[in-house]
């Protein structure tokens, strides 16, 4: 057995499989990947990483897995997942993750590929434990995938408290304590017990209150695009493939994109944190559904149409639009008075957060500083925006009282 001091869940022990395989190459990989990506520009402390996350979560199955009585291969097939959960991701985690998966059509939870053959499969087969059911709780299939994958998963738990814990945010802060102990299987649902709409509802709320400080922040979102632009650069510039990205780490990828002459220059403004400033941030009832439900190549196509209309170089206009709101957390299984239920039914807060979200959602516009009024002009013209303001960060008409709680 080993002990690792942790810094947010003191000491962790690893034993069994997941010890086995805390050594591999996959594993100590993670070590080298940023959990935040890029929001360390913002929070100079948030540069914990992937591997650290991945003990967190670790530690957390197994307390779920002792208080729910199971044990046993099924417990260890769960702990061999937990360690595993995030070798799929790409370098600097989710940031471009999407680019990635529009290459390789794998996204970082589809793991089955990577644990059918080297130090990773071997490791498996010494314990029995077929690589294809780790996979596949990974992805959060079958009762006890809900574990590791799902509304309720110990993966959210930890990230959470993680990243709040390295932002120095208080907004993360959540009971894993009671979490992990009310968890119930009902019918093949992973469930909080009686009583827990109020725990549920926190791990909602912590969500909702990370995203536009921490996730979501302005600057966040700025250099993750850079980094996507840079990355689709070397990529189009066939100085690597995406399967050869996507087995990367943080390191690797700084370095190929400081090589390439096509992506050197974004490679630079990151390194200095010389970042794009905001042309355009427009709130959701200003952005025509059409924009909003654009594909990749739709919002490169526009991306072109501003430069033209501005006059300027292709790669000084980033159109950075996020997915419509959405909280899959409201979805979460509670029991009241005896009777499983979903969060949003029972809870008057979800109504109020996913307003929240909608007033919160922006679409953003980037460009170099000398640019922004020129790129948000065209943008208006372009994506026939009818904005009072180009750059709006204060919510207007919100008459939301108490009384809606």
């Amino acid at each position: 057995m080993a002990t690792i001091k942790d810094s947010v869940h003191d000491h962790i022990a690893v034993e069994g499989v997941a010890e086995d395989l805390l050594d591999t190459p996959a594993v100590q990989r993670l070590r080298r990947i940023k959990q935040l990506g890029t929001v360390e520009l913002v929070y100079p402390s948030a540069n914990h990483t992937r591997f650290e996350h991945s003990l967190g979560v670790y530690h957390l199955a197994t307390r779920a897995l002792d208080h729910l009585g199971i044990e046993g291969k099924r417990a260890e097939r769960v702990r061999a997942a937990a360690i595993l959960h995030d070798i799929g991701h790409s370098p600097f985690s989710h940031n471009i993750e999407g680019l990635v998966a529009r290459h390789t059509g794998k996204f970082h939870d589809e793991v089955e590929d990577l644990l059918t053959g080297g130090e990773v499969a071997r490791t498996l087969a010494l314990h029995d434990i077929d690589p294809t059911r780790v996979a596949a709780l990974v992805a959060g299939d079958g009762e006890f995938g809900q574990l590791v994958s799902g509304e309720l998963d110990v993966d959210r738990m930890d990230y959470l408290i993680r990243d709040a814990h390295h932002t120095g945010v208080p907004y993360g802060t959540i009971d894993t304590g009671r979490l992990v102990r009310e968890l119930r299987f009902v019918d093949g649902e992973l469930v909080l017990a009686d009583g827990n709409v109020q725990t549920a509802e926190s791990l909602l709320l912590a969500r909702a209150l990370m995203n536009p400080v921490v996730y979501n922040h302005h600057v966040a979102r700025i250099s993750k695009a850079m980094l996507r632009r840079a990355t689709e650069a070397l990529l189009s510039s066939g100085a690597a493939d995406a399967e050869t990205v996507r087995r990367m780490d943080d390191r690797d990828l700084t370095v190929a994109l400081r090589d390439c002459s096509e992506s050197a220059e974004f490679a630079r403004r990151l390194d200095d944190r010389d970042l794009y400033k905001r042309a355009v941030w427009a709130e959701l009832r200003d952005v025509p559904d059409d924009i909003v439900d654009a594909d990749h190549e739709e919002i490169v196509a526009l991306e072109r149409d501003i430069a033209d209309h501005a006059n300027v170089d292709p790669d000084w206009v980033v159109l950075d639009v996020p997915p419509r709101p959405g909280m899959r957390e409201s979805t979460s299984r509670v029991v009241v008075s005896g009777e499983v239920r979903q969060l949003g039914t029972q809870s008057t807060l979800v109504s109020a957060l996913r307003r929240a979200q909608h007033e919160q959602w922006r679409l953003g516009v980037y460009a170099p500083e000398e640019a922004t009024d020129r790129v948000g002009q065209a943008t208006e013209e372009v994506l026939g925006l009818d904005l009072d303001a180009l750059v709006v960060d204060v919510r207007k008409s919100i008459n939301t009282t108490l009384d809606e709680f």
